[in-house]
């Protein structure tokens, strides 16, 4: 079956006053499934938000074709255009909210725009507004919303023309912890009775291990990682994911840590992943007491997703050389380890 949103050799570059222009997305190639949520993440400048604009066509792609359904984007007329920005609903980080409407206001907008006559965009607005669970907000203005309740409003807008595919640009990034957890669980409810597909661009790993299926790591444009949220986060093949994770789960030591430990643990500093693999978890332990090695917890991280643990533990070894070499071989075997060696300034 096709996927849902495609992209091949998707690039995009935009003009500057410099040569070449700048170049945003460089050769990506992604598929999106139907009735999936994935997280594309990535940090600052890494080309998320020109990527998913490609996916309603609010940006163009210099190179490469996207296509959405069965249409690539490219090639649509003004006509097909906004046929195809009808089936793609996009929710921001700052709401985006007309001030000067109301609540209904909001929500019926891209209904009157639809040519919607007045009593179905009544209606569908009232639907929206129970099923976001702010009905009774219905006649006031955004001005005297909370943060949770204005991205609400714009969760039930991006919904009114019953999108098949939903667009989240930093949903949540200005809301508070608890705020954010209810918003997210409604993205999640929306995905689940309704079928939309979510595209979900964030810096947060919090939301994508919260609500995503899947997971694209972005760096300088490309994509660089995609799949199972728990398997890029548990075993990151790329040093840029690594980094990445390890600058959310904070479960290594920094520099800063490294040299601190090392005034009360003179040995060979070693950090051990840790995923969902009662082999692996045994292993570790088994390795350990099967040389004549002392190995000592000094630092590490374990958090839970998909209801399975992940993150690294670190370890001081002691013992010769040749012993903790033969150690840190064989647990290589099983999992990914990395002898942790303090920089030296220059």
């Amino acid at each position: 079956m096709a996927p849902l949103i495609s992209f091949r050799g998707v690039g995009k570059v935009f003009p500057s006053g410099r040569g070449e222009g700048v170049r945003a997305v460089d050769g990506v190639d992604l598929d999106v499934e139907d009735g999936e949520i994935i997280g594309v993440i990535g940090h600052s400048g890494a080309g998320k938000s020109t990527l998913v604009r490609m996916i309603n066509a609010l940006e163009l792609p210099t190179t490469g074709t996207v296509t959405v359904g069965d249409r690539v984007t490219g090639s649509l007329g003004e006509r097909e255009l906004r046929e195809l920005r009808g089936e793609v609903g996009m929710i921001f980080q700052q709401f985006n909210l007309f001030s000067s409407r109301s609540v209904s206001g909001n929500v019926g907008y891209p209904l009157r725009v639809a040519g919607r006559p007045r009593e179905q965009r009544r209606e569908r607005v009232a639907e929206l507004l129970d099923f976001v669970g702010i009905g009774e907000k219905a006649r006031q203005y955004p001005a005297q919303l909370s943060g949770g309740q204005k991205q609400r409003v714009g969760i039930a807008r991006a919904l009114a023309t019953s999108p098949r595919i939903l667009l989240a640009d930093e949903a949540t990034s200005a809301l508070d912890p608890e705020t954010t957890k209810d918003v997210l669980a409604l993205l999640k409810r929306i995905n689940r009775e309704l079928g939309t597909t979510i595209v979900v661009i964030t810096h947060e790993m919090d939301v994508v291990s919260s609500i995503c299926d899947t997971v694209a790591v972005m760096e300088s444009g490309r994509v660089i990682e995609r799949g199972p949220v728990y398997d890029v986060f548990s075993a990151p093949r790329e040093p840029a994911t690594r980094r990445f994770v390890h600058s959310v789960l904070h479960d290594r030591p920094s520099e800063e840590t490294l040299a601190r430990l090392r005034e009360h643990f003179p040995g060979r500093i070693v950090t051990v992943a840790v995923r969902d693999d009662p082999a692996v978890r045994g292993a570790v332990s088994r390795v350990i007491a099967g040389h004549d090695v002392r190995g000592t917890i000094v630092y590490g991280g374990i958090r839970e997703l998909a209801e399975k643990p992940f993150g690294s533990i670190t370890f001081e070894l002691t013992g010769d050389d040749p012993a903790v070499d033969a150690l840190v071989a064989e647990l290589r075997t099983h999992t990914h380890v990395e002898e942790l060696v303090q920089e030296v300034p220059s």
